[in-house]
């Protein structure tokens, strides 16, 4: 996607093919439109009782929460995180469905967002089906607090941090927290909200998020002033090799969507990326994307403004398009999950055809068959705490070539 000091030719002819699909747009649906009475005879009596009762229909499940309340009766509503110690948010035999978790936590640890990590496991596995920093988890990618809402995930006044995932299980569900960092966390206060069921249907995959970072990622070549310099604008990647990868995934399921924080470390846009989907062993992309923005449902460098809307955004941006520029996106596939067969791989261009050298942290989120491929290993805690790094190239005003 260029970006927005683009030629003005590219925004014209833009403009004026919209308007011209706008003309054609409008005198088509005047002619195509059906009457209210046509549309109802061609929905089926049963998606009409659907649409009329779902609200309405009564459930057949036992709604349970595990929580920090304080045993005693009293006020202490909260459990304590020592360096190295780990707290159980939710252990359960039986069927059933995670459907909200919630946290809030008071921490005299700056980077306690990076430092504690929450992990899951489903009906007994011996490897975590989710592993990622906590603050990774909820969208807060580079270790700050931040307020916004999605269908997914929220993050509200003051630093409650949520998340509405469906989870299931078929015999056992634990959840737990450790604290990787130097200092103890004063206070974990958290809510695991679910439903206990007889048994869980049958094709049902399992929920998984994985966390990634690359810090920075490693571009091409340095050799550029400009993202419109020919050693970075005129390289071609059709195969995605040196793409950042978001997960990959061998098994039947369906890709759900991604957290994304970066940190620049080189002037200008970092988002010339496209984003490439590998699916079934395909070794071009399955589904190919025209730029980072554009990915994230934005665009033309989403005109420097934060935004947040249900299926996608960029709530937290700092400094744009300069060194030490901060940004946190996300993207869910809700409204079409990517379902792959055999096996996917996700990536995105770290800048076109990967020059740039940006740091990357991200959380993948996706349900799938068991076992799971195993994780790669996460980061010691250190290494997640986001800074600048010295990359060279890059350096230069963002200026046309």
């Amino acid at each position: 996607m260029t970006e927005k000091n683009a030629p003005v030719a590219t925004t014209t002819s833009r403009r004026k093919l919209l308007g011209g699909l706008a003309t054609v747009a409008g005198a088509s649906t005047l002619l195509a439109t059906p009457t209210i009475e046509a549309q109802m005879g061609g929905m089926s009596q049963a998606h009409a009782d659907a649409e009329l009762f779902e609200a309405a229909r009564l459930r057949s499940y036992k709604s349970r929460r595990s929580s920090s309340w304080d045993r005693s009766g009293g006020n202490a509503d909260s459990v304590p995180v020592e360096p190295g110690a780990t707290a159980t948010i939710l252990d359960v035999k039986g069927a059933g469905v995670v459907t909200h978790l919630w946290f809030t936590i008071a921490s005299p640890d700056p980077m306690h967002l990076k430092n504690l990590v929450l992990r899951a496991w489903w009906d007994g596995e011996s490897s975590p089906s989710i592993e990622t920093p906590i603050g990774d988890f909820f969208g807060l990618g580079l270790g700050k607090y931040f307020t916004y809402q999605s269908e997914l995930t929220a993050v509200a006044p003051m630093k409650a941090l949520n998340a509405y995932f469906k989870m299931p299980f078929a015999t056992a569900a634990k959840i737990t927290v450790t604290n990787d960092g130097p200092q103890k966390t004063d206070a974990l206060y958290f809510a695991a909200d679910y439903v206990a069921l007889e048994k869980l249907p049958e094709e049902l995959g399992r929920f998984h998020a994985q966390y990634r970072q690359a810090a920075p990622c490693k571009g091409t070549t340095n050799d550029w002033v400009h993202n419109w310099d020919k050693a970075a604008n005129a390289a071609k990647n059709l195969d995605g090799k040196d793409n950042y990868v978001f997960m990959e995934a061998t098994g039947r399921g369906h890709f759900v969507g991604v957290t994304h924080g970066v940190l620049q470390n080189q002037e200008g846009w970092f988002g010339e990326g496209d984003d490439m989907i590998f699916v079934d062993g395909a070794t071009s992309p399955t589904i190919n994307g025209t730029g980072t923005e554009d990915y994230y449902n934005g665009a033309w460098d989403f005109g420097g403004e934060a935004f947040a809307n249900m299926h996608q955004g960029s709530p937290h941006m700092v400094n744009p398009e300069r060194i030490g520029g901060e940004y946190c996106l996300y993207r869910w596939h809700t409204e079409s999950p990517i379902a792959f067969d055999k096996s996917i791989k996700v990536t995105i261009e770290h800048g076109h055809a990967n020059c740039r050298s940006d740091n990357f942290y991200t959380v993948a989120y996706w349900y799938q068959t068991e076992p799971h491929a195993q994780f790669p290993a996460l980061p010691p805690a250190k290494d997640r705490e986001p800074h600048v790094v010295a990359v060279g190239g890059g350096a230069g005003p963002e200026t046309e070539s």
